[in-house]
């Protein structure tokens, strides 16, 4: 890849990693926009190992819902940009090789809403209520 991979920390804590356009293809620098080139986000997952918790990292489409590869966002929403390191460049490299087919989120046609009966219900208000009961009474060690 012979753009550099950034990595862009948003106000709201998401963690992108995208490249900048350079040249025409990007907003000028006196301006409140800045444009990212198919912006991944990443996503820290905690997994339990034998010598206890570690992230596993994940790299998700951040704009699920568009087709558009090319992403405008403020610059007043950006609190740092840092290059990305080699193994985070190489996966971001290997990702967008495939970014149109990257899961977008499926509507489970197969799923359909059912109201419980009025016996369903009052058994679950039954457990929900024997949960409360148990929260009530804390015991103080």
């Amino acid at each position: 890849m012979n753009q550099t991979v950034k990595i862009i920390k948003l106000i709201n804590g998401d963690d992108i990693v995208t490249v900048l356009p350079t040249g025409e293809k990007q907003l000028p620098d006196n301006g409140p926009l800045i444009r990212l080139d198919k912006p991944l986000q990443i996503k820290y997952i905690p997994q339990m190992t034998p010598t206890g918790f570690r992230d596993y990292i994940a790299l998700i489409r951040w704009t699920n819902y568009t087709g558009d590869k090319i992403v405008t966002i403020p610059k007043d929403k950006i609190m740092t940009i840092t290059n990305a390191s080699l193994e985070m460049a190489g996966s971001y490299g290997e990702i967008i090789k495939n970014y149109d087919n990257l899961d977008k989120p499926k509507r489970d046609e197969n799923y359909h809403r059912k109201e419980f009966s009025p016996e369903e219900n009052k058994k679950l208000n039954e457990i929900f209520d024997d949960y409360d009961d148990d929260l009530e009474d804390p015991t103080i060690h």
